[in-house]
């Protein structure tokens, strides 16, 4: 049902250069780009994450209580993207570990560089 989801940023080129690092670890390219838009996905046939400048001309800001999640197949997955995404510069938000009430649910979640909160999950199974 999701097409695709889109972060604004205030600082395209820095934004590009983390998300092409960090999504380069889950096997997403971009496939889309314009000078204020660019969308990365590891097909079309499945969702994208964007970022944007806003078209508004405003200064981009964080929505409370907004996360994109992006979900990978392992636990050593999910450690890898998080990792790489302080290594970038990322701001922890909640290590890699099982989480909530769903068997299996193993999750790590940071904040980009315009601070968006992102979360890196897999659900393989219950013994996680």
């Amino acid at each position: 049902m999701i097409g695709y989801v889109t972060l604004g940023t205030n600082d395209i080129e820095s934004a590009a250069k983390f998300y092409d690092a960090l999504l380069a670890e889950i096997g997403a390219r971009r496939f889309i780009e314009f000078d204020q838009f660019i969308a990365w996905g590891v097909s079309v046939e499945l969702p994208a994450l964007a970022i944007t400048k806003p078209y508004d001309g405003n200064r981009a800001t964080v929505g409370n209580g907004v996360m994109i999640a992006l979900k990978v197949d392992s636990p050593e997955k999910v450690n890898l993207v998080y990792n790489k995404a302080i290594e970038l510069g990322a701001k922890d938000e909640g290590s890699p570990g099982p989480r909530g009430p769903l068997p299996g649910f193993y999750a790590g979640y940071f904040r980009d560089l315009d601070g968006n909160k992102l979360d890196v999950f897999c659900m393989p199974g219950p013994n996680t």
